[in-house]
C-alpha cells in the first residue's frame, strides 16, 4: 500500500486541489464524511461546470440559429462552440460530424434508426458483445426484429475479456454492424477497439463505438480508431446530464435520413414537400439542451486543462492500490480481472447479497452501486445476479479506498461474517 502511495505522489497533480473544485464531496452522509465511488454511473460536476451553466442561464438564455439580436446570437456562438470543442476532444475532422443528443442511449438509437433502415436488410447480421449496456444492445434487437436480421453475440472469457478469435468467426458478408463499447460499465475492461474496427471494415461492416466509459478515463482519436460511429454522454465525462454526442464520419451522416422532424433540422416546408439542413441540423430537430451542450463544453475544458494522460495515469494508480485492498477482504471476489481495465471494481462478498452491501456502506458514508449495471448479460455470464460496483474519478483518493475497506469489513462484522 505504501508503495502505491508513492506512486501517485509522483504523478504531480494536486487532488487535493481538484477535490475542492467539487463542492458536493465536502458534506456528510449519515454523519460520516461521503465516500463517492460511484463514477461510472454518473461523475460529479465541478464548479467550472456549473459556473457555466449559471452564467448562460442569467446573462445568455435564449433559443439558438433563429434569432437576430444579441442574447440570440450569443447563446448560438456558446452552443456552436461546445460543438468545436467536443471535435477537438475526440479528434473528428470537422464541427459538422458532431451531432449533439441526450446521451449515448439516444446516439445509438439514432443509428439504428436511421442507418440501420438504410444498411440492415433481410438475413442481414448485426454483431453486439456479451459485455454490451443494455443502451447498445436492446436497439439492434428492435432493428434486427423489425428487419428480419440475426443479432450475433461475441463471447467473453472468466477474465471479462472479449474473445477476439470468436468475433473473427462471427464476422460474415452478412455483417452489417458492429456495435461494441469501448470499455465495460460493468467489468472495467478496455476492449481491443481499433482491431475489433479494422477487422469489421476488412469485412465490409461499419462499426458504431459505445465510447461512455472511456472518454472519462483516456483520450480518444475517432480519427485514429477510424471508428464510423462513436458515441458518448456527457454526465460520464464530469458534465451537465441530458446532453451527450455522437461523432460519425461526414459521408455517412451526409447519407442517413433524419431521424426525427420538427424545427431547426429544415431548410423549408410545404405540404407537398420538406427540404431538410445539411449536418450536423438534420439530426438536431427541435430547441436542443443549449446549457448542457455549453456545460459539456465546460467539462472538456476542465479535464483537458488537467490533461487526459495523466488523469489515465493518476487512476490507473488508483485502481492498483484498490486492487490490492479489495483483495486483501475475507470473502471478496473480484469480477472482471481483465488485463487492460479502466478504474472499476466489481466485486461479490460472499455470504452478503450486493444490495445488502451498498445499504450497509452507505451508512458508512461509502457510495457505491449495486445491482446488474444495466448489463444483465454480463451478470447471466458470471453467474451472478447482481455485483456490487466502486468506480473511481479524479477526484477519488488512496483513502477513501481504504475507507471502502474498512466499510466493507464492518458490514461482515454485522452479519456475522
Amino acid at each position: 500500500m505504501a508503495s502505491e502511495s508513492k506512486a501517485m505522489e509522483t504523478i504531480h497533480l494536486d487532488i487535493a486541489s481538484i477535490r475542492e473544485d467539487f463542492p458536493i464531496l465536502d458534506q456528510e452522509v449519515h454523519g460520516k464524511k461521503l465516500v463517492y465511488l460511484d463514477s461510472a454511473a454518473t461523475c460529479q460536476t465541478p464548479r467550472a461546470v456549473t459556473d457555466a451553466l449559471r452564467a448562460f442561464y442569467d446573462k445568455d438564455c435564449a433559443n439558438i440559429h433563429r434569432g437576430v439580436y444579441q442574447l440570440s446570437q450569443r447563446a448560438t456562438d456558446l452552443y456552436e462552440a461546445a460543438r468545436g470543442k467536443v471535435r477537438a476532444f475526440v479528434n473528428a475532422e470537422e464541427a459538422s460530424e458532431i451531432i449533439f443528443t441526450r446521451g449515448t442511449t439516444e446516439a445509438i438509437n439514432l443509428v439504428a434508426s436511421s442507418l440501420g433502415e438504410q444498411l440492415v436488410g433481410s438475413g442481414d447480421e448485426v454483431i453486439v458483445s456479451e459485455m454490451e449496456h443494455h443502451s447498445n444492445i436492446v436497439p439492434w434487437q428492435m432493428l434486427c426484429e423489425r428487419k428480419g436480421a440475426t443479432l450475433k453475440v461475441i463471447p467473453i472469457n472468466d477474465e471479462g475479456e472479449l474473445i477476439v478469435e470468436e468475433y473473427e468467426r462471427l464476422l460474415s458478408e452478412k455483417t452489417r454492424i458492429v456495435a461494441v463499447g469501448h470499455v465495460s460499465n460493468a467489468l472495467g475492461s478496455i476492449n481491443p477497439i481499433k482491431d475489433i474496427i479494422r477487422k469489421a471494415h476488412r469485412a465490409g461492416a461499419l462499426v458504431l463505438v459505445d465510447g461512455a466509459q472511456a472518454v472519462t478515463h483516456a483520450s480518444v482519436d475517432v480519427q485514429d480508431l477510424d471508428c464510423d460511429f462513436y458515441a458518448f454522454s456527457g454526465h460520464k465525462l464530469y458534465g451537465p446530464t441530458g446532453v451527450g454526442a455522437l461523432y460519425g464520419k461526414k459521408d455517412l451522416l451526409t447519407s442517413m435520413p433524419p431521424w426525427q422532424g420538427g424545427g431547426d433540422m429544415i431548410l423549408s416546408v410545404t405540404f407537398e414537400k420538406t427540404l431538410y439542413a445539411g449536418l450536423p441540423a438534420k439530426f438536431e430537430a427541435g430547441t436542443p439542451n443549449i446549457a448542457g451542450a455549453i456545460g459539456l463544453g465546460a467539462a472538456i475544458d476542465y479535464v483537458s486543462a488537467i490533461g487526459m494522460n495523466r488523469i489515465a495515469e493518476y487512476e490507473q494508480t488508483l485502481l492498483n492500490y484498490a486492487t490490492d485492498a479489495l483483495g486483501a477482504v475475507p470473502g471478496l471476489s473480484m469480477i472482471g480481472t481483465a488485463a487492460h481495465k479502466v478504474a472499476v471494481c466489481s466485486f461479490e462478498l460472499e455470504g452478503l447479497h450486493p444490495h445488502d452491501i451498498g445499504t450497509l456502506l452507505d451508512l458508512e458514508g461509502v457510495a457505491i452501486r449495486t445491482g446488474h449495471h444495466c448489463a444483465q448479460p454480463v451478470m447471466k455470464r458470471f453467474g451472478v445476479p447482481a455485483t456490487a460496483r466502486a468506480s473511481f474519478g479524479i477526484y477519488n483518493t488512496p483513502e477513501e479506498v481504504d475507507a471502502l475497506v474498512k466499510a466493507l469489513l464492518k458490514a461482515r462484522e454485522v452479519f456475522g461474517l
